[in-house]
């Protein structure tokens, strides 16, 4: 993503926006909370703060550039919305997200939606895992 892209979401190109979109881009996690992206832009020494970064966070999720994500026991996380569709796995025990993509798993909810007379329109899988012990 870039300016231009921010441009055609409607929002205005500032300092702010574009290092936190930068932040989220250059991330090796794909999902980061407000939090985190308020401790990066710091320890690169910009001048943000936490509540510009949760106002931006909301800006960009109006403006379908990230989703928003609240697992269960976590605070709300950020992905960008760049993807496409998959399904998350959250450790129970680290927090960590695991992304996955299962044709079955995406069959099988059409066809499930199917015999009720329905059609999906857009579902989110959320697996709460822990590790298995030996």
């Amino acid at each position: 993503m870039d300016n231009q892209d921010l441009r055609k979401a409607g929002l205005k190109v500032t300092l702010p926006r574009v290092k936190i979109l930068q932040q989220l881009e250059s991330s090796e996690s794909r999902h980061l909370s407000a939090e985190d992206i308020y401790k990066a832009l710091m320890e690169a020494g910009e001048d943000v703060g936490l509540a510009t970064v949760y106002r931006v966070l909301t800006q960009f999720e109006q403006a379908g550039i990230v989703l928003r994500h609240n697992f269960e026991g976590g605070s709300a996380v950020f992905e960008l919305a760049d993807e496409g569709h998959h399904d998350h796995m959250v450790c129970t025990e680290t927090g960590e997200v695991i992304e996955f993509v299962d044709e079955e798993i995406e069959k099988r909810q059409k066809m499930i939606a199917d015999k009720h007379g329905y059609d999906i329109v857009d579902h989110a899988l959320v697996l709460y895992v822990k590790p298995k012990r030996k």
